[in-house]
């Protein structure tokens, strides 16, 4: 098993320091791993996949808070509405509308983060800045929804400036959408933050971080 309790024990405790939550990202791990680290107190686990996350959930505790991690299709949302705890990567009104009509189905409210495109990657999802205003400009159309929060993921590189500016811009959106009074404040999210960058995520304001190779070492495929 390449779980590492080692680091585990030294990510908490940096993290309880600072008020911070950790989101165990537990893709393409088996459910024996996502278990181990359960028996030691981790509650909050992040999957990528929508049937990997339906499967897991079935079988593993149920106080688990399942965090979708990845770009979620808006054809797939009906599958994990009845139970997500939050949804990290919002990055459309399609998707803002389909999560609204499917928590209206479950009867829950979804919690959910909008994602905004900070890297200088053309790859990575999100929101710009126009964008991100205007889906703040609507919170209060979306009755079974809960905007709690942004997301973002820095570049991947090894300038730790470049990182760091990224991240400093996205807290700044955050303090000038989120801190407002049209945004139910309460359990305010920043998610910024993974296992190569999250203590520079930590310093530059993030509330929670995903963390998934430190934790279980490097991905496998055979789940």
């Amino acid at each position: 098993m390449a779980l590492n309790v080692e680091k585990y024990r030294e990510i908490t405790g940096e993290l309880l320091l600072h008020g911070v939550t950790l989101v165990a990202v537990s893709k393409t791990k088996p459910v024996e791993d996502i278990q181990a680290l359960y028996d030691l107190g981790q509650r909050d686990f992040g999957e990528n996949y929508v049937q990997e996350l339906v499967d897991k959930q079935a079988l593993l505790p149920k106080d688990i808070r399942w965090h979708f991690v990845g770009h979620l299709q808006s054809n797939k949302v009906k599958f994990i509405a009845p139970f997500v705890h939050l949804v990290h990567g919002v990055d459309s009104f399609k998707l803002l509308k389909e999560l609204n009509k499917q928590a209206a189905k479950s009867g829950r409210v979804i919690n959910c983060l909008l994602q905004v495109h900070i890297a200088q990657e053309e790859t990575k999802f999100g929101m710009d800045a126009k964008e991100l205003e205007e889906a703040v400009g609507h919170i209060g159309e979306w009755k079974d929804l809960r905007i709690c929060g942004l997301m973002g993921m820095a570049s991947f590189s090894d300038d730790t400036q470049k990182i760091r500016g990224e991240f400093s811009y996205l807290k700044g959106l955050f303090n000038q959408y989120m801190l407002t009074p049209v945004v139910n404040r309460e359990s305010l999210v920043l998610s910024m933050g993974m296992s190569g960058d999250y203590r520079i995520a930590v310093a530059e304001g993030s509330t929670l971080v995903r963390i998934g190779s430190l934790l279980f070492g490097a991905r496998s495929y055979d789940f």
